[in-house]
């Protein structure tokens, strides 16, 4: 208390408005960050049950302090054991249950060609033309903005970030590859056992085919991919397939539904994920007028669960960073291959395409909606490091509250209309 006074006494003691000014701006400033500080820290130690406080809008699970597991927690460690000794039994069979369970998942069979011919693919030719569009700017869409171009002396890598009027923010990227054909690049995006045992791709921490079509090479998979300690990682039911037009191969990989495995709190669904690819060779930079190079054109968005502002500065940090761990990804997996180490099943499921003839380009190009690059790069934003703070404290306070929808929405809400009142001034 007789802090908070003598602070108060050195304010009015100013001589002039802006001494006040800077006065309360010294007492405030180390309240502010303190109660950041707290928030992070709070957040970052909370304990198991406060994450039952509030009920998921999809599932309503009964909150955790209204069970007899979450009053027994709280009792000393002598009186939770006679409750152990009695609650043995049922805790047992509870988990032998959960046990059997996720071997009845494991143990499922793939669906085969045979099977999977009386049903309509997941990933068919409108999904082709899409990408088509996409890859020859003739989708209709809003220019694409120019965020970074960099280089190694053997990758070359441009990327592009457009915002569409709903929707998640949507990415191109460019990647070229000295000394190496598409065909092998082909295989190495497709080859998840090789993705996790390399670790390239190091936020893939768990991956299951669960369909499969020896005819069309048609795939099924689920992913769980690791996210950063802010948000539980996420779930993924994609489906993919892959076309050969003329010397390129055009990979679509999307979000689909899937029935079979139950949605869980964590990890978390993403229903709306798009990310495909056109592989092609190209002449080197380096100037020997040959096709030794390969590029990889890249279109990607999806919704994460994330607001949007927040996802855009996270991609952008981090992007470059995820980009670098291909290129040895990619030369490892050239040595292995030139070492006669045998194909995995998701590689030899990436050589079955579909060819596509030239007529299918030609009654394509008829369509003359195209969407422009802009060169310019990215205009930074005002107040940047402002705006980031008030929408790193609201991450934070909603992840703490990581199982209200209806809270996330109000508190995402208020911080996104402070910032864009912050904007206008």
């Amino acid at each position: 208390m007789g802090y908070v006074l003598s602070a108060v006494a050195r304010v009015l003691e100013q001589p002039t408005a802006w001494g006040a000014v800077c006065e309360m701006a010294l007492l405030a400033g180390p309240l502010w960050a303190a109660a950041l500080l707290g928030l992070l820290l709070g957040w970052a130690w909370r304990p198991s049950w406060a994450a039952g406080l509030v009920a998921t809008a999809d599932s309503h699970p009964v909150p955790s302090f209204a069970t007899l597991e979450f009053w027994k927690v709280q009792l000393p460690a002598r009186l939770r054991a006679p409750l152990g000794q009695h609650a043995g039994a049922a805790g047992a069979a509870q988990e032998q249950q959960q046990q059997q369970l996720e071997q009845e998942q494991e143990d499922a069979p793939l669906l085969r060609s045979s099977e999977m011919a009386n049903e309509k693919l997941a990933v068919g030719k409108d999904d082709l033309v899409n990408l088509w569009r996409l890859v020859e700017g003739r989708d209709g869409g809003p220019a694409w903005i120019k965020m970074m171009e960099k280089a190694l002396p053997t990758l070359t890598y441009q990327a592009w970030r457009r915002d569409p009027q709903t929707g998640p923010p949507q990415y191109q990227s460019s990647s070229i590859f000295e000394n190496a054909n598409p065909e092998e690049v082909r295989d190495f995006f497709g080859d998840d056992e090789f993705r996790m045992s390399n670790k390239w791709d190091d936020m893939l921490i768990y991956h299951k085919t669960l369909e499969e079509c020896q005819t069309t090479g048609t795939m099924k998979v689920h992913w769980v991919r690791k996210f950063p300690f802010f948000c539980s990682d996420r779930e993924y039911i994609i489906a993919r397939r892959i076309w050969k037009l003329g010397g390129a191969y055009y990979c679509v990989t999307k979000g689909v539904p899937c029935s079979s495995i139950p949605r869980r709190n964590k990890p978390r669904r993403v229903d709306l994920y798009y990310s495909s690819w056109c592989i092609r060779a190209v002449e080197s930079r380096r100037g020997n007028g040959g096709l030794t190079a390969c590029e990889v054109l890249l279109f990607h968005h999806e919704d994460m669960g994330i607001p949007y502002e927040i996802a855009k500065i996270g991609i952008r940090q981090g992007m470059w960073g995820c980009v670098k761990k291909i290129e040895p990804g990619l030369r490892a997996y050239q040595k292995a291959r030139a070492s006669g180490e045998p194909l995995s099943q998701s590689s030899l499921m990436a050589q079955i395409n579909t060819k596509v003839g030239d007529n299918f380009v030609h009654g394509l190009e008829s369509n003359d909606d195209k969407s422009d690059i802009v060169e310019a790069e990215e205009k930074p934003a005002k107040n940047h490091i402002a705006r980031f703070l008030v929408l790193g404290g609201a991450v934070a306070l909603a992840c703490t509250l990581d199982q209200g929808l209806l809270t996330k929405a109000l508190i995402f809400g208020v911080a996104r209309r402070f910032v864009g009142q912050r904007k206008t001034l």
